[in-house]
C-alpha cells in the first residue's frame, strides 16, 4: 500500500463543471467526432458527452465553461520518456548514440538527488503543458523523482533504472556484469511500487523498467519477470534499440534481444518495448504474436537515422503506442512523425495509415499499454475526466473541416490551452495551475549547467 501521509498534495480537489460549444474527438470505438458538443465532469469523471441539443436536464444545472473554437481530446499517454535527460537536450540529438553509451557528456550516474527533482519538475510540467495527462518515465532517483513529478498535477508513472552492468563502464565498452547491482536495482524498483503504485489518488504508478537486454543479463531478465507475476506489475525495456545491443546480446547469450526476452518469459501482452529498430523477420514475427506493446519513438528514432518496422509491426499483431523519449515533450509533432514514417514504409498515402490511427496509438493505445484502458485513454462517460483542449482559433488550424486531420498534420503541441486531470484543472490558458513554472524553468538550468560543468571537468 501506498505511503499516503507522506504524498505531498495528494488530495486531488475536483470541481463538477460543464464544457461547452466545442468539437469533441472521442477516440471510442467510433472514433466519433461531435460538432457544437459538450462534456459533463462529476466526481472527477465523465458524466455525459454528447452534442449540446441533446443535454440532458441533470447537467444542465453544472456551471458552465463554453469553449467555442475548441478541439477537446482525451490526454496523450506519453508512454516512455527519461525526463530528466533533458540535460542533454539539444546535444544527444547529434552524437548518434544514446547517453547511456556516449562518454563525455552527464550521465545518470552523475546526477544528485537535488538536480534530479528539478530536472524532473521540468519534463513532467513540460509535458502536461503539452496534453499529455500521463507519462511513463525512467532513470534515476525514481524515490524522489516520481512524488516531485505527480505535484505537478498529472499522471506519473516511473522507476529507476533495473539492470546488472555497470554503467560507469558502458560509455568505454565495457559490460560488465555484477549480481549486487541487479538486486540493488530490483529491489529499489519493488520498494518504489510497494509505496507509490496507486498513491496520490491513483495518478502514481510503476512499471518495472528493465533497462536494455544488454544492460541485463539473461538471469536478471528472468528475475524480473518473475517479479512482474508475483507482484502484479508490468515491463518495460529498450528493445533492439542499437546494433550494438543486438552484437552485445548475440555475443554474450547466442541469441537475439527479442529471443532472449522470450526465452524469459517477458516477450508477452504485458511488455512495453521501446524503438524496436533493429528487429529482423522472424522476431516481428516473435513481437506480433507475443502482443507486446511497441513504444514507437518516431521523431527520436528519425533524428538519429532509423525508423522502427511499424508496418510490419502492426501486420503481425504487435501494438503500437507513441511515446517521446528523451526529446521535447510534443506528442503532437510525435503523431505526425509516426504517420509520416509509416507512410514511407507503405510507399505512399491509404488506408493502413491516417490521422486517425497515430491519434488512437497515443491515447488508447497508450492506455491500453499501460493497463488502464478501462479508466481512461477516451472521451467516454464513467472514464477519468483527463481531457486537453486545443485552441483551434489559429491560422494554420483554420480552416477546420477534419479536426482529426488538422490536429495531426497542421496543430502543435503549444496549441494547448486546458488540460484537466481527473477533472481537475491542471492547465489554464497555457499555464500551470499547481506550481510556480519559472521558479522550476530556473532549477531546471541551474542543474544542467552543474552537470554540465562536471561532465567538462569544471
Amino acid at each position: 500500500m501506498p505511503d499516503t501521509a507522506t504524498e505531498p498534495n495528494r488530495t486531488m480537489d475536483t470541481t463538477d463543471r460543464l464544457l461547452t460549444d466545442l468539437t469533441v474527438v472521442t477516440v471510442d470505438a467510433q472514433m466519433r467526432v461531435l460538432e457544437n458538443a459538450g462534456v459533463a465532469i462529476r466526481a472527477g469523471r465523465i458524466a455525459w458527452v454528447g452534442p449540446m441539443a441533446e443535454l440532458p436536464p441533470e447537467q444542465a444545472q453544472l456551471p458552465r465553461l463554453a469553449l467555442r473554437g475548441r478541439v477537446l481530446t482525451p490526454g496523450f499517454v506519453n508512454v516512455h520518456t527519461h525526463a530528466i535527460l533533458s540535460m542533454v537536450r539539444g546535444v544527444a540529438e547529434d552524437l548518434g548514440f544514446a547517453p547511456a553509451y556516449t562518454p563525455g557528456i552527464p550521465h545518470g550516474h552523475d546526477v544528485t538527488p537535488d538536480e534530479a527533482v528539478a530536472l524532473a519538475r521540468l519534463g513532467a510540467v513540460e509535458a502536461l503543458l503539452f496534453g499529455s495527462t500521463l507519462v511513463n518515465d525512467t532513470y534515476v532517483h525514481a524515490d524522489l523523482t516520481l512524488p516531485a513529478m505527480a505535484g505537478i498535477g498529472g499522471r506519473v508513472y516511473s522507476c529507476g533504472r533495473i539492470h546488472d552492468a555497470d554503467f560507469s563502464l558502458i560509455g568505454d565498452g565495457r559490460w560488465e556484469h555484477h549480481d549486487a547491482i541487479g538486486e540493488r536495482t530490483l529491489g529499489e524498483a519493488l520498494a518504489l511500487a510497494e509505496r507509490w503504485h496507486g498513491a496520490f489518488d491513483g495518478r502514481t504508478g510503476v512499471q518495472l523498467s528493465a533497462h536494455a537486454p544488454d544492460t541485463c543479463s539473461d538471469a536478471l531478465l528472468a528475475r524480473i519477470g518473475e517479479a512482474s507475476r508475483r507482484h502484479g506489475l508490468r515491463v518495460n525495456t529498450h528493445l533492439a534499440q542499437s546494433r550494438k545491443e543486438v552484437a552485445q546480446v548475440m555475443l554474450r547469450s547466442g541469441r537475439t534481444p527479442a529471443q532472449l526476452l522470450d526465452e524469459v518469459g517477458l516477450l508477452n501482452d504485458h511488455l512495453l518495448a521501446a524503438h524496436c529498430l533493429f528487429l529482423d523477420e522472424a522476431d516481428i514475427a516473435r513481437c506480433g504474436r507475443a502482443g507486446i506493446h511497441v513504444a514507437h519513438i518516431p521523431k527520436g528514432n528519425a533524428t538519429g537515422g532509423t525508423a522502427a518496422p511499424t508496418s510490419a509491426l502492426r501486420r503481425a499483431g504487435a501494438a503500437l503506442t507513441l511515446g517521446t523519449d528523451n526529446m521535447h515533450a510534443d506528442m503532437v509533432e510525435v503523431l505526425r512523425w509516426a504517420l509520416a514514417i509509416g507512410r514511407i514504409q507503405e510507399d505512399g498515402v491509404d488506408d493502413f495509415w491516417q490521422p486517425v490511427d497515430v491519434l488512437r496509438m497515443g491515447t488508447m493505445g497508450g492506455a491500453q499499454a499501460m493497463g488502464l484502458a478501462g479508466q481512461i485513454g477516451s472521451v467516454e462517460v464513467g472514464k477519468q475526466a483527463d481531457l486537453v483542449a486545443f485552441d483551434f482559433r489559429q491560422p494554420h488550424l483554420v480552416p477546420c473541416v477534419n479536426p482529426v486531420g488538422n490536429l495531426v498534420h497542421t496543430a502543435q503541441g503549444r496549441d494547448v490551452e486546458h488540460v484537466w486531470v481527473a477533472g481537475r484543472q491542471v492547465v489554464a490558458s497555457g499555464r500551470p495551475t499547481q506550481v510556480d513554472l519559472d521558479q522550476i524553468l530556473d532549477d531546471a538550468q541551474r542543474a544542467a549547467n552543474a552537470l554540465w560543468q562536471r561532465a567538462r571537468g569544471g
